[in-house]
């Protein structure tokens, strides 16, 4: 497959939320979420691109077909999402952006990455695993993650499914 990472530009930004939505259904069946879809926020992708860690993957006729989004929190980089579009799927397009994203991390000198998912769906922390991202549990999470975590429970998000990821650089 032929495709190029690089910073995402606003104008792909609704074209983006269309991946995430897209994702999300590939998600549901894998039994990792339920309920309506929904995608982060045009504000929200507009501030990831502000603070250059909106990453995107195009096709040669420059169609966005996945994008990685990360925060910096304390000294870390969360990676708030990552999705790609379904038909795209499994032929390394997330990897490509994870490592992108996670290389911007390290160029900053955060000490390393941080993410939750879900850990029950196959495709999910098994291959946050192989990036070498590994499950931090209790006192040794840092402070956002704890917090993030909790949040997501409180957003009805099952605890006993929830796996908090880091990776130090």
């Amino acid at each position: 497959m032929d495709f190029t990472i690089g910073p995402a530009q606003p104008e792909h930004l609704g074209m983006l939320r269309a991946i995430e939505l897209a994702a999300f259904e590939t998600l549901r069946d894998a039994g990792a979420v339920t309920g309506q879809a929904c995608a982060s926020s045009l504000e929200d992708l507009s501030d990831f691109s502000r603070n250059g860690l909106l990453l995107a993957a195009w096709t040669p006729d420059s169609v966005p077909v996945g994008f990685a989004a990360g925060k910096v929190e304390d000294r870390w980089l969360h990676v708030a999402e990552i999705d790609v579009h379904p038909d795209w799927q499994r032929h390394g397009i997330g990897r490509r952006l994870m490592q992108a994203l996670l290389c911007a991390g390290q160029q900053r000198g955060l000490a390393g990455a941080t993410l939750t998912t879900d850990s029950m769906a196959a495709f999910n922390a098994r291959f946050y695993t192989t990036l070498g991202f590994n499950i931090v549990e209790g006192h040794a999470r840092p402070p956002h993650l704890a917090n993030l975590n909790a949040e997501e429970i409180a957003k009805g998000f099952n605890p006993a499914r929830r796996a908090v990821m880091w990776l130090t650089f």
